[in-house]
């Protein structure tokens, strides 16, 4: 009997893991050939890197990204959770945008690994019930603030909030949002200087 278990168990993990190659190639694949198409504000690839193995290197399941446009760093970040088991919403405000969004999902094969929704970020943080363990604001700068503070007390310990175009002489906007994630002692915050447009990392070490 215990034979027989273990020779389910084994047909079973190498199905897992030839489903998940199978799905590597194809992300790859679409990457590749999006490599150079990318416009309406998507990240950079490295940038969409840096998400997908902050993702993997954390086992974080529950993301959350404001600002979906098309997809690109989403299309990172649901490739990253397709292997720890996780979901990510997505928050895009543009009808337009967030069909592109919707396409290129299915195109990857990443639909399943994500919850695209069409609004304000504005209003729809406010109402997520969380919790999360990955948030990425891409959305207007100067709600950067409001968007952390709406979050902050869904974000699980251990938890990590990262922002995009944070790097020197921003303006205004940007230096009151990392003014006010360094005000919080329960987060450490970073910058990722190999990003040109500068991605600030934050972990959340404690509850307040």
């Amino acid at each position: 009997m215990r034979l027989v278990l273990l020779f389910a168990f084994l047909l079973f993990a190498a199905a897992s893991l030839a489903k998940d190659s199978d799905l590597d190639r194809r992300v790859e694949k679409f990457l590749a050939q999006q490599r150079y198409s990318w416009r309406d504000m998507n990240v950079p690839q490295a940038d969409g890197r840096l998400l997908h193995d902050l993702i993997l290197k954390n086992n974080y399941t529950r993301a959350l990204e404001i600002g979906t446009s098309t997809g690109h760093s989403s299309i990172w970040m649901a490739w990253a959770l397709s292997k720890t088991g996780g979901v990510l919403i997505t928050i895009e405000i543009d009808p337009r945008r967030h069909r592109q969004a919707l396409e290129n999902f299915a195109r990857a094969g990443l639909e399943s690994y994500v919850d695209a929704r069409l609004g304000d970020a504005h209003e729809l943080v406010k109402t997520l019930e969380g919790p999360f363990d990955f948030v990425f604001s891409d959305a207007d700068k100067g709600w950067y603030v409001n968007y952390f503070l709406d979050i902050d007390p869904k974000l699980e310990v251990g938890g990590c909030f990262t922002a995009h175009n944070v790097s020197d002489l921003r303006g205004p906007n940007i230096e009151r949002f990392l003014k006010a994630l360094r005000s919080k002692k329960n987060y450490s915050t970073t910058i990722e200087r190999t990003s040109r447009a500068g991605v600030s990392v934050s972990y959340k070490i404690s509850q307040e």
